[in-house]
């Protein structure tokens, strides 16, 4: 079963899932309507039925929304991108891959499109059900050829850790405003008053139904912060408070700057200066083994560097100093196609350091 989701993340907020694309083998396709619908249950037992494989092609999003939006479980997984980049292939996006493959040619992307309009329009009814119709035999090309290639298992364990990851509420983070590029230059009453316009646009963005970058863009927060306008002449030289913006949202822009002029010092933000842990030698001779292993052995594979071995294992492989492929295997997230293709080359690696 071929799977595809369209949100409407760039038109509202919070985003809505706005449309479900089903395709089957013999070509039928499905356009299922979200919004129109109360309850997506009758759904769920096609995913989590184990001889039934959900084909989708860079399907994290949508495995995330339907995840946690309906608490689809997904017994088989197939992603096309996934598999793509263990060809090596130098482009992943799913129009190239058509094209290449299979010789298709896909209709104009309309991906910023507002899918929660209603109705859809003939070039978007087409364009969705594009993204779906190609979609399994399109993973059966790339399975042959991954095959061939002898990688069809590597594919197969990172699809299955792909439909086995779990997926937990986000709670919103209090200090979001912190994390802001330029937020750490700010003084803390510069970060005071960016909490407040930081608060502000989110109401804002909610009592509006648009996203928070359609409100004031991050960077213009952040500039608004170091100014600090009083008025709306000083608000009027701040890069990116256009008339439009000060006319909407000028007073509020300014209630809020005040807001955070106003507060007591020991109630500032203070920013979190977390020293960096330790790193013992040893382990920093580690990773810079592995990574001159990687940036040799990546082209040798025809394979990304970050899908041989990711920055985030090198870490967690070099602080553990595996002495076997037992023990490679067994650290988080290495998976068995690397220690059992490459467990020899890094655990050489590892001994030089």
């Amino acid at each position: 079963m071929a799977l595809d989701t369209e949100g409407d993340s760039l038109h509202h907020y919070p985003e809505r899932l706005s449309l479900v694309q089903l395709a089957v083998p013999g070509g039928e396709v499905w356009l299922v309507d979200p919004l129109a619908l109360d309850d997506l249950s009758a759904l769920v037992p096609i995913f989590a039925e184990p001889g039934i494989t959900t084909v989708l092609h860079a399907g994290d999003n949508d495995l995330v929304q339907l995840k946690r939006r309906y608490g689809f479980q997904f017994a088989s997984l197939f992603d096309t991108y996934v598999a793509a980049r263990f060809l090596g292939e130098p482009a992943l996006g799913l129009d190239v891959l058509l094209t290449r493959y299979l010789g298709v040619q896909l209709p104009p992307s309309r991906q910023r499109d507002d899918w929660s309009a209603r109705p859809l329009s003939e070039a978007q009814l087409h364009y969705a059900a594009a993204d779906v119709f190609h979609l399994v035999e399109l993973k059966r090309r790339l399975e042959d050829e991954l095959r061939s290639a002898g990688r069809l298992a590597w594919a197969e364990e990172e699809c299955a850790a792909l439909a086995a990851q779990p997926v937990s509420e986000r709670p919103a983070d209090p200090n979001a405003f912190a994390a802001l590029r330029g937020a750490r230059d700010l003084s803390p009453r510069g970060l005071g008053i960016l909490r407040e316009l930081h608060d502000l646009r989110e109401r804002l963005a909610l009592a509006a139904d648009r996203p928070p970058f359609k409100i004031l863009q991050a960077e213009t927060l952040v500039r608004l912060a170091q100014a600090a306008p009083a008025d709306r002449d000083a608000l009027g030289r701040v890069p990116g408070c256009t008339a439009r913006v000060i006319a909407r949202w000028g007073d509020a822009i300014l209630d809020a700057v005040a807001r955070g002029q106003a507060l007591p010092d020991d109630a500032l933000p203070r920013p979190e200066r977390r020293p960096r842990p330790r790193v013992p030698a040893v382990a920093r001779r580690r990773v810079e083994a592995l990574r001159r292993w990687r940036t040799e052995a990546a082209p040798r594979f025809g394979l990304e560097p970050g899908l041989l071995l990711p920055n985030r294992l090198i870490g967690i492989i070099a602080e553990a100093g595996p002495a076997d492929r037992d023990e490679l295997a067994s650290l988080e997230g290495v998976r068995r196609w690397r220690a059992q293709t490459f467990g020899a080359e890094m655990l050489a690696a590892l001994a030089s350091a």
